[in-house]
């Protein structure tokens, strides 16, 4: 029986792999990533925290809204206090409306993710032309406000179409975060050259933990710290990255934020031991090591 595959990286067994570790010797790296998203208003796609798959109403618009208005700049604050960067996952259209959103961010020297133009669409059912101009606006709206286009890429709702990683490399992109397939980073083909995968989790993951699986946040906290404290036994063996994944929306509600405090608290009790950075940092470190390292 012949399964339809891909060509995009080659299997690769985490036991078989070259060890190395992260800068100043640390074995596990810590990052945030955090979605700022915009919507349309009684149309196109967008979650419900009530019912999966619920239509577009004035409810469900006002409760996403919530996250730009008042979660975001409670989550803004707390990672103010812990001293923690973070990586904002950005509809590009997010920026005209919220200006202020990017007047804290360069405020903050957090790094800015390419994540479409908005959650209301997806671009793996575009035709190749409408998928690359889709790229190109949400690339040129944040270097319009930011002064430079993102290195790395997460598409709305983590959706590729065949070409996808071709015309994020042709755009520029040197990473992408849509590939859920490993707790390291490891180079994908494309046909103008590798772009880098870098961990980034949908299971600890607020949106469908809490969303689609209806977690509590008392859960959530358990899933943030277990997972941690088991990636700190594995770092021992191999070095890895801890990805945790936030909306404004909804860990911007102030119970889960109070949730989420608790988790980072345990966390942070090993910040000397781990390498607390963001995506394209890891990325960056990726791409200077002897070509083999990474797989």
């Amino acid at each position: 029986m012949d399964l339809p595959k891909h060509d995009r990286y080659d299997y690769s067994a985490l036991c078989s792999r070259p060890d190395y570790s992260w800068p100043g010797g640390k074995r596990l790296a810590v990052c945030i990533g955090n979605n700022i998203e915009n919507f349309a208003f009684l149309a196109g796609l967008g979650s419900d925290g009530t019912q999966a798959g619920a239509p577009q109403s004035t409810r469900n618009y006002a409760w996403r809204d919530y996250g730009n208005r008042v979660g975001q700049w409670y989550m803004f604050d707390l990672l103010d206090e812990m001293g923690v960067p973070a990586a904002h996952n950005v509809n590009s259209m997010v920026l005209d409306e919220c200006p202020e959103m990017v007047e804290r961010i360069k405020a903050r020297g957090d790094e800015v993710v390419g994540h479409g133009r908005t959650n209301a669409e997806r671009q793996d059912v575009l035709p190749e032309a409408e998928e690359a101009q889709l790229i190109a606006d949400s690339s040129e709206g944040i270097a319009r406000h930011f002064g430079k286009r993102p290195d790395g890429w997460l598409g709305p709702y983590l959706a590729q179409s065949p070409v996808t990683l071709d015309l994020l490399k042709e755009a520029g992109y040197s990473y992408v975060l849509d590939w859920p397939a490993d707790d390291q980073p490891f180079w994908m083909r494309t046909r103008s050259g590798p772009i880098l995968s870098v961990p980034y989790s949908i299971e600890v993951n607020d949106s469908p933990a809490l969303v689609f699986r209806q977690h509590s946040a008392r859960e959530f906290e358990e899933m943030m710290i277990d997972h941690f404290d088991e990636m700190m036994v594995q770092s021992a063996r191999r070095p890895l990255v801890y990805s945790v994944v936030l909306h404004s929306f909804i860990m911007g509600q102030p119970f889960r934020l109070r949730a989420f405090r608790r988790a980072m608290a345990h966390i942070l009790r090993h910040r000397e031991q781990l390498w607390i950075t963001t995506p394209g940092e890891v990325a960056r470190y990726c791409a200077s090591m002897p070509a083999g390292l990474i797989p």
